[in-house]
């Protein structure tokens, strides 16, 4: 009897709205949490990185140890871990020090969340599922869907509750992996290379020229997501002049859903696309998006570009995925685990250089986005090489 997969795949989508929760859900709390326990900025600052560095720090780690465990353990554990981490966020705080409290609740789901990440992606590819392109620019168009979710929701939740009523808010979003949890205790899954093949080593991956060139399209990719998105919200109130909350629904909401739309799209559609031709074209779309928000007088035609670039990018992190899937076939965990790793620095390294650069020009904003350009363009650089590189081994 044939073994079915969608339930397997139908998990990995929820998994990645679980992840949507670790990196979105504490944000919107940021300025309870001052008011509340009286946390100073640059201790809020400090959960941030602590969440980021945690989940670079499992990326990396999980090379030695996701392999060992198997790939059912790792995930009940991922979600184990945001889930305690949720609900110890919306009660450590009030029996410990507030600070140290909400410190542990985020190094737990951080924990938790950089697992997600390195093995939701391979669990899919394993799948024997036909245009593999396809279902991972489907199962990453989650990613968005959490993120709209996790903002609606919460902003219904307080607009009804009242903010004072947040932990509620996080136990109830604890929920969510705990159900996806008893999902992965069950679901098949499959082998990620076929039986008597070993994957290739860190050492092994590290002299193919070719593996480079996808983590340096891995590591673009985040950062042309990420300089955007993580500063849609503040383009929106500076340009626009709107309220935090608008600014919330008109920038990263708005970035988060156009992203998603075009993930889906590309998981309806994408068998009749040529996946690198439809990522070069989008890092051009990403290009025109960030010249029309750096350089439109017009604060609703720079709106428009931080749409356009969130149309663009949607498909530059699964389509590297699935590039470096079909590339090198016997990549298998560490593979993947680098991917993860150079995509979270991009994420980090994109914002950084907008707010570095802005500071730079005395609090510039659109400054900062203009030179967020490069990452796109690296990007398209990336994939002409990439392109020379598969003709000449064609040639050959």
């Amino acid at each position: 009897m044939k073994t079915d997969y969608r339930p397997t795949v139908r998990a990995c989508f929820a998994g990645y709205v679980v992840q949507a929760i670790v990196n979105n859900l504490a944000p919107l709390l940021f300025v309870t949490f001052q008011a509340q326990f009286g946390i100073s900025l640059s201790r809020i600052t400090l959960l941030v990185s602590v969440n980021f560095l945690l989940q670079l720090a499992v990326d990396l780690a999980s090379v030695a140890f996701v392999d060992r465990i198997g790939y059912r353990a790792a995930a009940v554990a991922a979600h184990l871990l945001v889930a305690v981490g949720l609900a110890g966020m919306a009660v450590l705080p009030f029996v410990i020090d507030p600070f140290l409290g909400l410190l542990a609740a985020v190094c737990l789901y951080a924990c938790g969340g950089g697992l997600l990440e390195v093995i939701i992606s391979p669990i899919v590819e394993a799948c024997p599922t036909p245009h593999k392109e396809k279902t991972m620019s489907l199962l990453h168009s989650f990613y968005c869907w959490g993120h709209v979710a996790v903002v609606a929701v919460s902003t219904l939740f307080f607009a009804v509750a009242g903010t004072g009523r947040w932990p509620l808010l996080a136990l109830g979003w604890a929920l969510v992996p705990l159900c996806n949890l008893a999902a992965f205790l069950h679901v098949p899954l499959a082998p990620l290379l076929p039986e008597g093949e070993s994957g290739l080593r860190v050492g092994q991956l590290a002299r193919k020229g070719i593996f480079w060139l996808l983590l340096l399209l891995m590591l673009c990719a985040g950062a042309s997501e990420q300089a955007m998105s993580q500063w849609a919200s503040t383009f929106a109130e500076q340009g626009l002049g709107v309220s935090k909350m608008l600014g919330d629904l008109a920038g990263p909401m708005l970035f988060a859903v156009l992203m998603g739309t075009s993930r889906a799209l590309y998981g309806k559609f994408g068998d009749r696309l040529d996946l690198h031709r439809c990522m070069a074209v989008c890092t051009v779309g990403c290009m025109a998006g960030y010249l029309l928000a750096a350089l439109s007088p017009w604060p609703a035609l720079g709106l428009a570009g931080c749409g356009l670039c969130g149309l663009s990018v949607g498909i530059f992190w699964p389509g590297t995925f699935s590039t470096g899937a079909a590339a090198i076939r016997t990549g298998s965990t560490a593979m993947f685990a680098l991917f993860a790793l150079a995509g979270d620095l991009g994420c980090s390294a994109g914002p950084g250089l907008v707010g570095a650069v802005a500071d730079i020009a005395g609090g510039r904003l659109q400054a900062g986005l203009l030179a967020a350009l490069v990452f796109p363009l690296l990007l398209l650089g990336g994939l002409l090489a990439l392109k020379k590189q598969r003709r000449g081994a064609a040639g050959q």
